[in-house]
Parts: C-alpha cells; sequence; structure tokens
C-alpha cells in the first residue's frame, strides 16, 4: 500500500530538530551476574545512582569495549540523517562539556552529516552511558553529567534553529533534563503547526515523571514508544494492558494544535507496529531479520524513528513511514552499535 508513494517532497536543511542528551556510549558484553551485581535488568534504561558509578571505569577495562557517539535522541538523528543523505538537512541541540568526550561527540556526529548545536559547560564532563550487552540485548545506565545541565537559554538565543525545521523530534529523556524547554518548543510548534514528535523512552519516565509527560503531551503530535513503555504508559493512564487500546486511547489525549490528529506508534520487536491515528488502529508486519544475521539490538528502537521521521518530512504515508523504520532498525541491528553503512540505504 504505502511502498508505491516515492519520496516526493525535497528535504530542506535544518528540516528536522532534535533535542536529547548527548552521551558518549561506552559499550560491553557482560554477563547475567555483572547485571546482578549492580541490580540491572536487561532490555532496560535507568538513570545512574551513586550505586553505579564504578561500572564506567570498569568497563572501560573490558578488551573489547567500544566507544560510540550516542544518546538515544541523538542515534535517530544520525539515523534520519543517513536515510535522508542530505547534509545538514537535520539538526541536534543537548549540552555537553568541554573536554575530549564532547570533542569526539561532535567530529563523530558532524561526520554524519548532522549540524550540531551543542550548548558547551565547564561544570561538568560530557555524558557518558554504560551500554552492557547480553543475549543480544542492552541494559543502559546512563550518568548524564554535562547533558543534565541543559538551559532553555540556549535554544532561545538559537530561535533561527526551530523556526527552520518542520518536524522537531524529542525523547522522554529530556524530561528529567529540561521540561521547561520542551512545553516552550511545543507551544511554538504548535502555534506554528510543525510536527512535534517524542518518545516516551523508558518505563520509568511514565511511572515517575507522569505529571511532566503529561504536560508535554499537550503539544505532541506523534508518539512513541515500544510495548514494554506503552505497557507503563498504559498503567500509569488507566488505559489497561492491551497495546492497541493504549495506542488508541493515547492518539485521544487532548493536544493543543487542533489541525492534525495525533498519531501514536508502538513497535513490538519483531511483533506488529501498532498505529493509531484519531483513535483509529492499524497494524503494521515487522519484516523478520534471521536470528543469525542480529549482531546488536542496541538502539533498534532509536533507529526505527529516525527512519520513519526521514519518510515523514518527505510526504509519505504511515506505511511506508514504517516501512522505512522497519529497514533502517534492520539495518542497525545487524551491526555492531549504532553505526551506519558509507553506502546510501537502499530502501525503496
Amino acid at each position: 500500500m504505502g511502498r508505491e508513494k516515492k519520496m516526493s517532497k525535497t528535504v530542506s536543511k535544518g528540516a528536522l530538530i532534535g533535542f536529547c542528551n548527548p552521551l558518549l556510549d561506552i559499550s560491553t558484553h557482560v554477563d547475567e551476574e555483572y547485571l546482578n551485581k549492580y541490580e540491572l535488568k536487561p532490555a532496560n534504561a535507568i538513570l545512574a545512582e551513586d550505586k553505579h558509578l564504578p561500572i564506567y571505569e570498569e568497563i572501560s577495562k573490558h578488551p573489547n569495549v567500544e566507544y560510540i557517539a550516542g544518546g538515544a535522541g541523538q542515534n535517530t538523528i544520525r539515523a534520519a540523517q543517513w536515510m535522508l543523505g542530505v547534509e545538514g538537512a537535520t539538526t541536534f541541540v543537548g549540552c555537553i562539556g568541554k573536554d575530549q568526550y564532547g570533542a569526539e561527540l561532535r567530529k563523530q556526529a558532524t561526520q554524519d552529516g548532522v549540524n550540531v548545536q551543542y550548548m558547551e559547560t565547564t561544570d561538568k564532563p560530557t555524558g557518558t552511558c554504560a551500554v552492557l550487552l547480553i543475549n543480544k540485548d542492552r541494559s543502559m545506565v546512563a550518568n548524564l553529567s554535562a547533558a543534565n545541565l541543559y538551559k532553555h537559554d540556549h535554544i532561545k538565543e538559537n530561535s533561527h534553529l526551530l523556526d527552520n525545521a518542520q518536524v522537531v523530534y524529542i525523547t522522554g529523556f529530556f524530561i528529567t533534563v529540561s521540561p521547561d524547554t520542551i512545553l516552550a518548543v511545543g507551544k511554538q510548534a504548535s502555534e506554528q503547526n510543525k510536527i512535534l514528535s517524542m518518545n516516551l523512552s523508558a518505563p520509568f519516565i511514565p511511572q515517575f515523571f507522569g505529571e511532566k509527560l503529561d504536560e508535554c503531551l499537550n503539544y505532541v503530535d506523534l508518539l512513541f514508544g515500544n510495548e514494554t513503555e506503552a505497557l507503563a504508559f498504559g498503567e500509569k493512564k488507566g488505559f489497561g494492558t492491551n497495546i492497541e487500546e493504549i495506542a488508541s486511547k493515547a492518539s485521544l489525549i487532548p493536544k493543543a494544535n487542533s489541525q492534525r490528529e495525533r498519531t501514536v506508534v508502538f513497535t513490538q520487536g519483531p511483533g506488529k507496529v501498532v498505529v493509531a491515528i484519531g483513535g483509529k488502529v492499524q497494524t503494521h508486519e515487522t519484516p523478520v531479520v534471521p536470528k543469525e544475521e542480529i549482531v546488536d539490538l542496541n538502539g533498534a528502537g532509536d533507529c526505527f524513528v529516525g527512519g520513519y521521521l526521514s519518510q515523514l518530512l518527505q510526504g509519505s504515508d504511515v506505511a511506508r513511514c514504517v516501512a522505512a523504520g522497519c529497514y533502517c532498525a534492520g539495518v542497525c541491528i545487524r551491526r555492531s552499535g549504532i553505526t551506519f553503512p558509507s553506502t546510501r540505504p537502499t530502501f525503496q
């Protein structure tokens, strides 16, 4: 159905802008004993507590440790940039430290074609995220550090970045950093009829930041999440435990911009992608990736969103957006870390 709609819209520079926490991912394989040592779960993401701080130094000594420019939102923007192939089509905003790790993040993202517009601070070092890989799943422990210091004044001083954007993407993680920025950006997006997209990001966001999430949802036109996040959101909102029902009810939560209905997109790993628009639900098959081809599931959700947004910017329908999301996620999980081929996407 949607596959017949080809790229029909030229994407301008700065068309997609993302807000999140830029982090240096420190990625390594661990066993169940290591997760239990720090009371961690696979397929989960948390903010570091004091008891988790030794992890970063410990895993840095692992023989096969990898350092990757990361943070969920930056991963999505990098994925969209790769899919679009138009240099500078995407912009990323967040806070880093004035240090070597920050310089490396800037270098990596710029090489990927992203226009990075970081706020820099000397108060704290660049944030890090332990990515603990186990049985093709991952447990992520983020130490936001400098990323936690983002201030709304930064985007106010760089308002042209928002003026140029057609689609805004903000992760749920950013609620823990600068909810004021989300609300101000959301208000502007609503008034200018820009598409504001948001990700639930992790179960703890609806569980522990539900009030702030509700405020932000007033401006959200497009909501993403996986099945675990959807269930946490459904429980918090009293929407039940059926993913399709949760998506339908979430799509009907009132919002400021009445010019378009809210779209809710919930992925379910290899299961069907659930999409609800104005209460009406549709499902889309996820292409099968043979188990032997899967290298690393880390970042699959981030890349799905990047693929989806790349087609949304080109005026594609939902079916094609979902197909592009599945394609981009499929590329990601066949590679180690959230990296992309040097060749152009083959998505048709």
